[in-house]
């Protein structure tokens, strides 16, 4: 589950691609892992070219701005494809 300030979105992914995007408020549903940030945060992170510190997802915890929820084991074995697809919005 990503959270853009109180915006939820509950992604499905599968063999690598997103399948399903489900947008909440979610009230006891399921999930691996969250990551949740302020709406700006996301608007400074999501910008086409973000400020150092604003750019990477350790850069806006290292800020405190983010928060890895539940379990972490599953979002390090695909952190570079969380990362990349969290970036993807810059290219809008």
């Amino acid at each position: 589950m990503v959270e853009v300030g109180d915006q939820q979105y509950l992604l499905q992914i599968e063999n690598g691609l997103i399948q399903k995007m489900e947008i909440g408020p979610f009230v006891q549903r399921t999930w691996r892992f969250a990551i949740r940030a302020k709406r700006e945060a996301w608007e400074k992170f999501w910008q086409k070219t973000p400020a150092p510190g604003w750019h990477d997802l350790f850069g806006l915890l290292r800020r405190g701005e983010v928060a890895f929820e539940g379990d972490q084991r599953v979002l390090m074995a695909y952190l570079q494809y969380v990362k990349l697809v969290l970036a993807a919005p810059r290219k809008a």
